[in-house]
């Protein structure tokens, strides 16, 4: 009805203006939505993905050209996604990428894209090229999954690829997790 289509409108409108992207509200609305009318046997996966040493950026060069660098991290994500995916700019220099329908494989597949397309992007500021890079935690889902435990899961394998070096990609299965017997934490 409606109010419905409404919602629908208000949610295109809530983008972010430096990177297009849906904004972090936006986003966590549209795939929670995503998530709970989902057919019980598909899956997919959710992507946490964050500059690499932005302070960095900002420092040497200011706010401008680290804007620049969020609008150019911003297209190089887009560059690589299917119709259907989705795209949020979380706060500062993180973004969540959700991908319906996905497998571990093809996850793996399109984060390592994702990296590349960033780590190859022509970035000048004061006209000599800056190279850039992204850190990727990933978390693949089948069946039933909830926004906070697949955020929470993606977000911790951020900081295990950022711990680990930067500029790479670590993707989980969330179901290996539930039956390794790994803690889970509240």
């Amino acid at each position: 009805g409606l109010a419905l289509s409404n919602m629908r409108l208000g949610l295109v409108a809530r983008t972010d203006s430096l990177t297009a992207c849906l904004t972090r509200g936006a986003f966590t609305a549209r795939v929670g939505a995503l998530l709970a009318q989902r057919h019980p046997q598909s899956g997919g996966a959710l992507l946490m993905i964050d500059a690499d040493n932005f302070k960095a950026i900002n420092d040497l060069f200011g706010h401008v050209s680290g804007d620049e660098a969020l609008a150019i991290i911003a297209r190089s994500i887009r560059a690589v996604l299917r119709s259907g995916d989705l795209v949020g700019r979380m706060g500062g220099e993180e973004f969540a990428v959700y991908l319906p329908d996905l497998d571990h494989h093809q996850t793996e597949a399109i984060s390592e894209r994702i990296r590349r397309a960033v780590y190859l992007a022509n970035f000048t500021p004061e006209g000599a090229r800056h190279t850039l890079s992204v850190s990727i935690g990933g978390a693949v889902f089948e069946g039933q999954a909830c926004f906070a435990e697949l955020f929470r899961i993606a977000d911790e394998r951020l900081y295990l690829a950022k711990k680990s070096g930067r500029n790479r990609a670590t993707v989980v299965d969330v179901g290996d997790l539930a039956t390794a017997g790994v803690p889970q934490m509240a």
